[in-house]
């Protein structure tokens, strides 16, 4: 394992697909990149179960993780902040490196999507012009994909002085980009007040709330349901489910009901793991059919459609529907899935996660000359 420390960082020109076409073109022996956070361990598994060398970006500071399991970082590159990933001096070694950037949610928040879209000139397995859509503020955002691709999700609320039923507020923390400050409202007052509570406490700023959505609070059991799809793939893969844990919300609702009215506490949806699950036979169906129509849609919407793994964060109703409230266009971070999914096993002989799916698709390409079609 080898422990390296750059600092520095710049921006180029915008970036052309035929530029990165041509980088990759050049690519011998492939390595896998990622940032120092998010789901950068289950990345770098995945990658290791094929036989890729890695390379991981840690803000300085926050690398112990990866020095501690150290089977999976060849390589640790040590950072002032997480942004300096982007540097002229660390996109030039990627590339002599001949490395592939795998991305997730801290990639897209920490570089931001202007870095991504326009100067970092490395291959990225993924759909750069697609990540933003993630956000609901873009103009062809998840809530038009979803549409488009006739997938139901909760109603919105563009004022909310209409709001006449339970719904979840969700908006952007002030200090932590990474964090969403989601709260529950059931009327225009329960709104006001509560938002001016938060933005007094600094959770929140005034600007951020006027860009929110506020959705009806969809009613049912929670399932993160998590696909796979490249232009090269066979067919989209289903690849299992997890339910997300969260602080403090989760060890709220394990108290008693007259114990929870005496409380007075603000509840915040900051996930903090993941458990695993699994769905009725029956169901899967529809859980496929869902997969398929949302990768349909997003080729329609932005070309080459899908690239990697994407999540759809669901509720299923007590008359059995699917709810989508929420989407993941890149790695979702579930590592619980690697161990735990039996859909892999049913496709695949074997039980595997998002990390080791990438990989096997990243080695499909190189040895079938396509590596090109799976980069952008």
């Amino acid at each position: 394992m080898k422990l390296v420390i750059l600092p520095l960082f710049c921006t180029k020109n915008m970036i052309k697909s035929s530029e990165i076409k041509k980088i990759v073109n050049n690519y011998s022996d492939v390595r896998i990149g990622v940032l120092g956070s998010h789901s950068a361990l289950e990345v770098m598994d995945g990658a290791k179960e094929e036989d890729f060398q890695t390379t991981v970006f840690c803000q300085k500071g926050r690398e112990g993780p990866y020095q501690r399991f150290g089977r999976i970082a060849d390589e640790i590159v040590v950072l002032n902040k997480f942004k300096d990933m982007a540097s002229a001096t660390n996109q030039k070694n990627l590339r002599e490196t001949n490395t592939i950037v795998v991305p997730h949610r801290s990639l897209t928040v920490y570089l931001g999507y202007k870095i991504l879209e326009n100067s970092f000139k490395v291959p990225i397995f993924g759909n750069r012009k697609l990540f933003q859509a993630e956000e609901r503020t873009a103009k062809r955002n998840q809530y038009y994909l979803l549409e488009k691709a006739r997938i139901k999700f909760p109603k919105l609320f563009k004022n909310p002085k209409n709001i006449n039923k339970p719904c979840i507020v969700k908006v952007q923390e002030k200090n932590r980009p990474l964090e969403r400050a989601f709260f529950t409202v059931s009327s225009y007052k329960d709104y006001l007040e509560k938002s001016e509570l938060k933005i007094k406490q600094g959770l929140i700023s005034k600007k951020d709330l006027e860009k929110s959505s506020i959705e009806e609070l969809a009613i049912g059991t929670y399932m993160n349901f998590n696909y796979f799809h490249t232009p090269i793939s066979d067919q989209v893969d289903f690849i299992g489910i997890e339910r997300r844990l969260q602080t403090n919300l989760h060890d709220f609702n394990a108290l008693p009901a007259r114990q929870q009215l005496e409380i007075d506490l603000d509840l915040q949806n900051i996930e903090v793991g993941h458990t695993p699950a699994s769905i009725r036979e029956s169901l899967l169906e529809k859980v496929i059919k869902m997969g398929d129509k949302f990768v349909a849609a997003v080729k329609k919407e932005y070309a080459p459609g899908i690239i990697g793994p994407f999540s759809l964060q669901s509720v299923i109703t007590k008359d059995l529907e699917l709810i989508v409230y929420d989407v993941s266009l890149r790695v979702p971070g579930n590592p619980i899935v690697a161990t735990t999914s039996p859909y892999t096993k049913y496709q695949y002989g074997q039980t595997f996660g998002v990390g080791r799916r990438i990989a096997m698709e990243i080695k499909r390409a190189q040895e079938e000359g396509r590596l090109d079609e799976i980069v952008t």
